[in-house]
């Protein structure tokens, strides 16, 4: 029975580079794919997923309306397909989870989504809640704090490096946007930016 797979990672972990090599081990085997990613990030250009190593391969673009099991379905009417891949999974509704669900349990399709687990602020994205909940496995990709432990968190910055502590949710951006930092370093980093900001508001009385 094919599996639903969430790896799950804090910013660049490579869970990009690691999908790109799936797809690739794919391929060499004489597989098909079939790749998404999301439509507004944009960083390798639309409909493009792209590595930190430079390596960029096109893609399926999805949205918040896009029916992934519809989709997928009119592409097995045209051509075999061994395996689906999505990047960004963390921006997927939890309506597209349980479609790429039908997929495994109903067309028997594996289906690996590569993603965050949480945002800015430590909180989870509606994609990744529902990959975490219902996913078959979950693989954790490691990246590394600057203390040398696990980061899992995703702290955003601005350009003078300090934390930001409030904003919309989904902010696309390059790598030097966020930092990825174990849990201990990614609040005390949102405490020192809190501080900060209350220290400016004074000054300005």
């Amino acid at each position: 029975m094919a599996k639903l797979y969430f790896y799950y990672a804090a910013m660049n972990a490579g869970k990009s580079t690691t999908l790109l090599q799936a797809d690739f081990n794919y391929r060499e085997r004489g597989m098909a794919t079939m790749l998404w990613t999301a439509a507004h990030d944009d960083r390798s250009g639309s409909g493009q997923i792209g590595s930190r190593l430079g390596l960029t391969i096109e893609a399926h673009a999805y949205s918040p309306e896009v029916d992934l099991f519809g989709r997928v379905g009119e592409e097995l009417k045209r051509r075999e397909i061994h395996c689906v891949l999505v990047d960004e999974a963390q921006f997927l509704t939890r309506d597209q989870v349980l479609q790429l669900c039908r997929l495994c349990d109903e067309v028997n399709l594996p289906v690996l989504c590569y993603g965050l687990r949480t945002d800015f602020l430590g909180q989870l994205f509606e994609g990744s809640a529902a990959l975490l909940a219902i996913a078959d496995a979950l693989v954790e990709l490691k990246a590394v704090c600057e203390c040398g432990r696990k980061a899992t968190m995703n702290l955003r910055v601005d350009a003078e490096g300090h934390a930001v502590a409030s904003g919309e949710q989904t902010e696309i951006g390059g790598n030097d946007r966020y930092v990825a930092l174990c849990r201990r370093h990614f609040f005390e980093r949102l405490r020192e930016s809190e501080a900060r900001q209350l220290s400016l508001k004074l000054a300005r009385r």
